[in-house]
């Protein structure tokens, strides 16, 4: 199998993905769409942010590589009454049966990122982009003092050292590596722009310690740090750190969760 497929297929990202939809919907509306609108929403997990574009009218196909998460994206739209809402099987890298220029919108927020080959990744968004249509990313930075790039930076610390020709997906934050990708994808550097932006995990009914013990069993990159902590005997050390970082970044007033999360959110035109 698919490296890639079983690491997001052993946890149900769906847990995580709880705590992401009140900042799903923010980001919608910040993006501004205006129906009819045909959207890709790629790495989508359970439709964090594929909904709430159906919900505006826009017709979306969701794709990820999860099969556990299209089955719940799917549930969630039949639940809501979404006709023009669909989720399946699908590799960022490789865009199979996907036609060229068939969408005027492509999305991927914490999506596409996690895809081992970011090159095709970007070719392959701009592929089946129409003529002035757009591709908006958002991607996590390396090294920033936020929530989940230093959950990534803990993880790493505790997790073997990656196979040969590993990509991190955390070079999908440096503006550099986004202009090379996007450019050799053959879009002019003019048309390829970015800013910083904040994600908040909002829960006002789970805890930090809760929250932490849900990345643990159910987040792909630190349910690898889990499993090497546990044969190392540092299973404790890497859950004390994590919980310090939760803790520490917080701000939420009352018992709950409330923690930002500083993000990329890049928009390249077609």
């Amino acid at each position: 199998m698919n490296p890639n497929k079983a690491l997001w297929e052993e946890g149900d990202f769906t847990e995580i993905a709880a705590f992401m939809r009140q900042s799903g919907e923010a980001l919608i509306q910040a993006i501004g769409i205006t129906p009819p609108l045909r959207v890709l929403d790629l790495g989508c997990g359970d439709g964090t942010t594929a909904i709430p574009l159906a919900r505006l009218g826009a017709e979306v196909v969701g794709i990820d590589i999860a099969r556990n998460l299209v089955e719940a994206g799917n549930r969630r739209a039949a639940e809501a009454g979404l006709t023009r809402l669909r989720f399946q099987e699908g590799d960022a890298c490789n865009l199979a049966g996907v036609a060229d220029r068939s969408f005027d919108l492509v999305v991927s927020i914490f999506g596409a990122m996690f895809a081992p080959k970011p090159f095709d990744v970007a070719k392959e968004m701009v592929r089946v982009t129409k003529p002035g249509g757009r591709i908006v990313m958002g991607n996590w930075i390396p090294n920033d003092p936020t929530f989940v790039s230093q959950v990534l930076k803990i993880s790493s610390a505790f997790t073997p050292p990656p196979p040969e020709g590993f990509v991190s997906p955390m070079t999908w934050g440096v503006e550099s590596n986004i202009m090379e990708r996007f450019c050799h994808a053959g879009v002019p550097r003019e048309n390829i722009s970015m800013v910083q932006d904040t994600y908040y995990f909002a829960s006002p009914e789970k805890t930090p310690t809760q929250f932490v013990d849900l990345f643990e069993k159910f987040y792909g990159p630190t349910m690898n740090a889990v499993e090497a902590a546990q044969k190392n005997g540092q299973a404790e050390e890497l859950h004390k750190q994590l919980l310090e970082l939760a803790n520490a970044q917080n701000k939420s007033k009352n018992a709950g969760t409330f923690i930002p999360a500083t993000f990329r959110r890049i928009t390249v035109s077609v």
